[in-house]
């Protein structure tokens, strides 16, 4: 028996962002019609993090794959990654294993992937602006993914850091048509002229005034899944036309941005996929998607990195037995 063994460097060769999209528009739309196999994942605490356990199974391609995450904030003291996580995808026929791949580029990618389909579902056609909270990996994916789908222009970036900004933004600026990057100093420049809000930060309080949003902002806040966090404003919330779901099951038990303020999804996204709920129905509406991560995106991606994978050749073959 043989597994094919996919670094970081494989999986994103195996998974441009475009592609990604696609792949979770499947994903989510499978997800919302009852066609996907997704027990709960289970939390597995130890004394210093977390490790969270992922299973998928979509019936109709064949999608099959589980994803461990582990969290431990003490990590980087030991020049080590706060968030790591792995793949494993099987075959559903025969319960082999047939690829074991990176899952924190894949987590990545597809999370960004998912802000970039609801930018495509709920942004404005002509959105230009994007307003950031953070520097890091999923903040990098998640803007990689609104300009996948938009003509993206100008970014307005803060960070908790300022080195952490100026590097991303540094990044940016050797991105093919990259737009103009604005390191900004305060919350309201983030947010007062942005058609698009990206929120990607570990924050556990509110990133900015919920009142320094225009009509017609979008806003995508993925950085929390804990019900005690937030990254915005009941304001936010209470101005919110729409507000867009990953899961509603999930967001209810885990999403503090909707916990704390008690306010439920009008759509999960993937019922907007299918046609069953609207997306954004004005230019004036003011719409939220909420997403904290489901087992459903993790399978559908590395089906897709596998298949790419398997078709060029990616990666290293092990022989197991």
């Amino acid at each position: 028996m043989s597994i094919r063994i996919l670094t970081g460097s494989d999986v994103r060769k195996a998974l441009p962002m475009p592609k990604a999209i696609e792949a979770i528009r499947h994903a989510y739309g499978q997800l919302s019609a009852n066609k996907a196999i997704a027990p709960p994942r289970q939390h597995i605490s130890s004394d210093k993090g977390i490790t969270l356990i992922m299973p998928a199974y979509l019936p109709e391609r064949n999608e099959f794959g589980i994803k461990v995450v582990s969290v431990y904030d003490e990590n980087p003291s030991h020049n080590l990654p706060r968030i790591t996580a792995t793949v494993l995808v099987l075959d559903p026929t025969t319960g082999v294993p047939l690829a074991f791949m990176d899952g924190s580029s894949l987590t990545a990618i597809r999370t960004g992937a998912g802000g970039g389909l609801a930018a495509e579902l709920l942004a404005r056609k002509d959105a230009k602006i994007v307003g950031l909270f953070g520097a890091g990996v999923q903040a990098r994916a998640q803007l990689q993914a609104v300009m996948a789908v938009r003509d993206i222009t100008h970014v307005n970036l803060i960070s908790r850091t300022q080195t952490s900004a100026q590097r991303l933004a540094t990044e940016i600026s050797e991105w093919n048509n990259p737009p103009k990057v604005n390191l900004v100093s305060s919350p309201t420049e983030v947010v007062e002229d942005a058609d698009i809000v990206i929120c990607a930060t570990t924050s556990s309080t509110p990133l900015f005034d919920g009142n320094d949003l225009n009509a017609g902002t979008h806003i995508t806040a993925v950085g929390t899944f804990v019900p005690e966090k937030r990254e915005v404003d009941t304001t936010t919330i209470r101005r919110a036309n729409r507000i867009v779901v990953d899961s509603r099951k999930d967001c209810l038990e885990e999403a503090g941005d909707l916990i704390i303020p008690n306010a439920e999804a009008d759509a999960e996204i993937g019922e907007i996929v299918n046609g069953d709920k609207p997306g954004r129905e004005s230019e004036d509406e003011i719409t939220f998607f909420k997403s904290v991560g489901v087992a459903v995106q993790d399978a559908v991606a590395a089906s897709v990195v596998l298949a790419e994978a398997e078709a060029k050749n990616y990666g290293t073959i092990f022989e197991l037995t």
